[in-house]
């Protein structure tokens, strides 16, 4: 605050407003809480605020000088999204932001009502913004799915109206896609198929037209990865043939820029560019500000960009595919870590593609090591391997790289 020139009130209206964007509700905190904080009268605030402090700095609670409850110091580790109990705080605060799990059901039913979607709502943010930061890590997977069951027998446990009760459904079946998303993503394909029946059961029985677009768009890139080019082009136009994509320029805009890179997994050039260029022009005619489910938060030039940038690699256009990466990383959010990776293993291959093999490894080596195991990151650098050890076998770019694979495994 001091370095910012920040005065307290403004900490405390960017901290509600940091609540609001976790939860979907204007937070309560005073300013008197937030002197508490400065003073050192409260070194282990809860949950939520430490999560959402984080948020609005921008740094681990470790380095704001708090710790966790039970602690009595707290050490800052190299963030390894499996193994970092930075990760493993942050995580359990987003959900505990919501309520990391329901109260137990009592013997007497009660009806359930809106306040049970918001904090299910709120739940599902957490997820995603976990895994826009880290990636579909194993936990993250497994927490979603459990998210999906609880979601579905809290009604089983109590009564419901037939819109509260659609309402949930749709949480569980976008819980469900977060789930197989995280597998797919973490590339646990045999782990990531079974969900697709699920999510698109619960999508159906909520008739929510915003998750069955998701679920068929993670669908394409599963069947992608699986090697099924015809399948993952079809699950990719279901998810352009949802209504919303009409209303919504928006979604589709990502549709089109999905088809375009299973487009050029097939060679078809024309195609991919063509839906590239389509793609580009849905995102400018779309309105940023208008709300969405938080699992569309993620959507953004930049991450049209990386598409376009997946695209042009698979076409071998490599000079394109850098530009792209480039203009990629210039716009990408801060803390989107898994990301970042990505991109910049995409502009390795562009460069290494080009015969520029010094820069290619020097980007590469730019990969932080905790995100360099992550499954398509981890993919991708196996694949610049493969293509470096081919082109320049002798080299001492080529020794360095091996080396600092095998530091790194």
């Amino acid at each position: 605050m001091k370095r910012h020139k920040l005065p307290v009130k403004e900490m405390t209206s960017l901290v509600n407003e940091a609540i609001d964007d976790l939860t979907g509700h204007y937070g309560t905190v005073h300013e008197r809480h937030i002197y508490k904080l400065l003073n050192g009268e409260h070194r282990s605030p809860n949950a939520l605020l430490r999560t959402v402090l984080e948020n609005v700095t921008g740094l681990p609670a470790a380095e704001l000088g708090f710790v966790p409850r039970g602690s009595k110091n707290s050490t800052r580790l190299s963030p390894a999204p499996e193994d970092d109990p930075l990760y493993r705080r942050t995580f359990m605060a987003a959900a505990a932001a919501a309520g990391a799990s329901l109260t137990a059901p009592s013997a007497k039913q009660r009806r359930l009502g809106s306040a049970d979607v918001d904090r299910m709502n709120a739940k599902l943010a957490a997820v995603v913004s976990m895994d826009n930061k880290y990636g579909g890590t194993e936990e993250l997977q497994r927490h979603a799915a459990a998210l999906a069951k609880e979601t579905v027998d809290l009604q089983n446990d109590h009564i419901a109206s037939s819109r509260i009760r659609s309402e949930l459904y749709g949480v569980a079946a976008a819980f469900t896609a977060s789930a197989m998303w995280a597998a797919i993503d973490g590339r646990r394909l045999t782990e990531a198929e079974p969900y697709l029946n699920r999510a698109v059961t619960l999508a159906g029985l909520a008739n929510n037209r915003h998750v069955l677009y998701r679920v068929w768009g993670h669908a394409g890139i599963m069947y992608r990865h699986l090697g099924r080019p015809a399948d993952a082009i079809a699950a990719a136009e279901a998810a352009r043939s949802q209504s919303i994509t009409r209303t919504d320029p928006l979604y589709a805009s990502l549709a089109l820029a999905r088809i375009a890179s299973f487009h050029a997994d097939r060679g078809d050039e024309r195609g991919a560019e063509r839906a590239i260029g389509m793609a580009q022009t849905s995102f400018e005619r779309a309105d940023m500000g208008k709300h969405r489910p938080p699992w569309m938060g993620f959507f953004d030039q930049a991450e049209l960009d990386s598409l376009a940038t997946f695209a042009y690699l698979r076409l071998g256009k490599w000079e394109e595919a850098e530009r792209y990466a480039h203009r990629c990383l210039a716009g990408l959010r801060p803390g989107l870590e898994r990301n970042r990776a990505l991109t910049y293993a995409n502009l390795a291959l562009a460069q290494l593609g080009q015969g520029d093999i010094e820069p290619a490894v020097a980007t590469a080596r730019t990969v932080p090591a905790p995100m360099a195991g992550h499954g398509r990151v981890n993919m991708l650098l196996n694949d610049f391997t493969t293509r470096l050890t081919a082109v320049a076998p002798r080299s001492s770019e080529t020794s360095a790289w091996l080396e600092h694979r095998r530091a790194a495994a």
